[in-house]
């Protein structure tokens, strides 16, 4: 199976990893070589970059060597951060209680109504499931981000939060698989599975990798990870079928970022 890495995703990924610890800017010249080690070209990376900045992800400042480059703006660090969170967070314990939700509903007038669209896509892209129309549900501690995000948008005055459990009628098992559609889930699990798990394979069975290596096949897997815990918002491990394939998924990737991320940065050189 052939994986997609659109250039302006690759840029937000490098920007996650590697590009907001660098001192300054930077330099248009070290993204297109770091970009270039993932298969992206100039051009790709010039116009890609100049959306980001229309959307206000980027903004151009000097690099510390007086050359042009682009720095993350203040919005663009508190995605990167909410998507930290989000990206490397570990499993919820296990307590033995029933799992805290967070529930959303919303009413926006008909003279805004291009803003329903735009509640619906970002309560989905922060995983969140459909109790019933209108009604939309996800784990208690997305709160934060929630917040953040409808915040950020100048959403939040059409929208009200609650906090609760699920008191029935259903098994609460029964209820999360009509919520979320668990078997895309598990297929989107498989399919990181499938492209990367052979990435960890080798290096578990082969020598060390060298910067450039380590760099290009960290970048492919967190652009391909850092959706899964949107998709997939870490839903209570109890609620989940036993063979629920995230378990692995997590672990793989959480090898990868150990064996590849450091060793990586050496070749950005930033």
């Amino acid at each position: 199976m052939a994986e997609q890495h659109t250039p302006r995703s690759l840029i937000v990924t490098f920007y996650g990893a590697y590009g907001r610890t660098a001192e300054g800017p930077v330099p248009v010249s070290a993204l297109i070589r770091l970009l270039g080690a993932a298969g992206v070209d100039a051009p790709s990376v010039r116009s890609s970059v100049s959306r980001l900045k229309r959307r206000g992800f980027l903004f151009p400042a000097r690099a510390a060597d007086g050359s042009a480059g682009y720095a993350l703006s203040d919005e663009a660090r508190e995605l990167l951060e909410d998507g930290d969170r989000r990206i490397y967070a570990q499993p919820p314990p296990e307590d033995g209680q029933e799992p805290a939700w967070l529930l959303a509903t919303f009413s926006v007038p008909e003279q805004e109504r291009h803003k329903r669209h735009l509640l619906r896509s970002r309560l989905a892209r922060l995983g969140f499931g459909t109790v019933a129309p209108g009604l939309w549900i996800a784990p208690a501690r997305l709160e934060d981000e929630t917040r953040h995000t409808l915040d950020r948008l100048q959403l939040t005055s059409y929208v009200e939060l609650f906090r609760g459990a699920h008191l029935g009628f259903a098994p609460t098992a029964e209820a999360v698989a009509r919520w979320w559609d668990l078997t895309a889930l598990a297929k989107q699990h498989e399919e990181f599975l499938d492209l990367h798990e052979p990435v960890l394979r080798a290096l578990q069975s082969g020598p060390a990798p060298e910067p450039e290596a380590a760099y290009r096949d960290y970048l492919l897997a967190l652009d391909t990870w850092r959706r899964l815990p949107y998709a997939d918002p870490g839903l209570p491990r109890p609620l989940l079928p036993s063979d629920w394939p995230g378990d692995r998924s997590a672990a793989v990737f959480g090898e990868l970022h150990t064996r590849l991320r450091d060793t990586g940065a050496k070749f950005t050189d930033l």
